[in-house]
C-alpha cells in the first residue's frame, strides 16, 4: 500500500514491488546497520512448515520461545531506532500478540522490503511485520490477518494551500508541480488522474518531498496521511492537507496494513487474529499504535479477505 494500478503488482504501501528488482519502500535505517550481526543471524533458515493441516509453526515458536520479524526499516511501521531497540507499530503489536501466544521474545530480522515476501516464503523468518499493505497480488503469495490499520493519502502544500489543492484530480486540472516519493502508489494515482508520468519529480521520501515543496521546487507531494501529518509539525512553511481516498479505477479506495505469514501456517494466523480482534474490540489496539502517530482515523474494520478480492 498501485493503480494504475495498486494491481498492477504486489506492491507495498506505497506501490514498490515486493518481489522485483526495484528498490525497497525505504532503504534501511543506519540503526539497522548497528544490528549487522543480529540481521546476519536471523537469516538462518528455519524449518520447513510441516504438512499438517494449518501448520506447526504456532508450536515450535512456543517450544523455542522467540518469533522472528521481517522488517523493513521504516519509520513508523517498523525500524531499529537510534538506540538499537527493534519499535514500531507493527513490531510493539507483535510483541503484545505473541506474548498472548505463548511466545515471550521477538527478533527482528532486517531486509529491504522488496525481500520480504521472498524471505517469509524460504523460510528466513516467520512472519512480516512491516506493516505490509494487503492487495491480491500478495494474497497470491502469502496469507495475511486483517488488517491493523488502514491508510489513506494526503499531500504537502505550502501554508494556506494557494493552489486549493485536495486531490489528484486537482493537481493535474491547476498544473501543479508534484513530487512523491520513489516507487510510491502515489505516482500511479497521479499518473491514474491524468498527471504525466514524466512530469512528476520523484524524491526519496517525505522528507525531501517536505523540502522540496518548502523551496518552492514543487507545488505539492503526496504520501501516505500518517508520513505527511508528521513530517510538517515543525515546518513553518508547509502543511499537510485533509487525508482522502484516491480513486482507482474510478472508486474511492482505502489501503490496509497486515502482518504476513505462510501460506501454509492458517493456524498461526487465526490465533494471532483471534487476539487482534479482542485489542481491536477493546481499544488497546490504538494504544499500542497511538505512540507511533495513528489515530482513531486509522482504526479499521476491514479485513483482509476484502482486500484480497475474495
Amino acid at each position: 500500500m498501485a493503480p494504475p494500478n495498486r494491481h498492477s503488482h504486489p506492491s507495498d504501501r506505497h506501490g514498490r514491488t515486493a518481489s522485483g528488482p526495484r528498490p525497497g519502500r525505504r532503504s534501511l535505517l543506519a540503526g539497522v546497520a548497528a544490528l549487522g550481526a543480529l540481521g546476519a543471524a536471523g537469516c538462518t533458515r528455519v524449518a520447513t512448515a510441516s504438512a499438517t493441516d494449518g501448520g506447526e509453526l504456532l508450536d515450535r515458536l512456543r517450544a523455542q520461545g522467540v518469533v522472528r520479524l521481517g522488517i523493513a526499516g521504516e519509520i513508523p511501521f517498523g525500524y531499529i531506532d537510534k538506540n538499537g531497540h527493534l519499535t514500531g507499530e507493527a513490531p510493539e503489536l507483535a510483541k503484545v500478540i505473541f506474548k498472548r501466544l505463548g511466545v515471550d521474545r521477538v527478533q527482528p530480522v532486517p531486509t529491504e522490503f522488496g525481500s520480504l515476501i521472498p524471505g517469509l516464503n524460504s523460510q528466513q523468518f516467520d512472519v512480516v511485520a512491516a506493516g505490509m499493505y494487503v492487495n491480491p497480488q500478495r494474497c497470491e503469495q502469502v496469507i495475511f490477518a486483517d488488517p491493523d490499520y488502514q491508510m489513506l493519502d494526503a499531500f504537502i502544500v505550502r501554508k494556506g494551500n494557494p493552489l486549493g489543492l485536495r486531490s489528484y484530480e486537482d493537481v493535474v486540472r491547476k498544473k501543479a508541480k508534484f513530487a512523491t516519493g520513489t516507487g510510491y502508489a502515489e505516482i500511479d494515482y497521479a499518473v491514474g488522474a491524468g498527471y504525466r508520468r514524466d512530469d512528476i519529480l520523484i524524491v526519496p521520501d517525505q522528507v525531501a518531498g517536505l523540502n522540496a515543496v518548502e523551496a518552492g521546487r514543487v507545488d505539492v507531494f503526496a504520501g501516505t496521511a500518517l508520513t505527511v501529518r508528521e513530517v510538517v509539525k515543525k515546518s513553518a512553511k508547509a502543511e499537510s492537507t485533509r487525508p482522502f481516498e484516491p480513486l482507482v479505477d474510478g472508486k474511492p479506495h482505502v489501503d490496509g496494513g497486515a502482518f504476513a505469514f505462510r501460506r501454509s501456517e492458517t493456524r498461526l494466523r487465526d490465533a494471532f487474529n483471534t487476539e487482534l480482534r479482542k485489542m481491536k474490540k477493546s481499544g488497546e489496539l490504538l494504544r499500542v499504535l497511538e505512540p507511533f502517530g495513528f489515530t482513531e482515523s486509522e482504526m479499521t474494520e476491514l479485513t483482509a479477505k476484502e482486500l484480497c478480492g475474495g
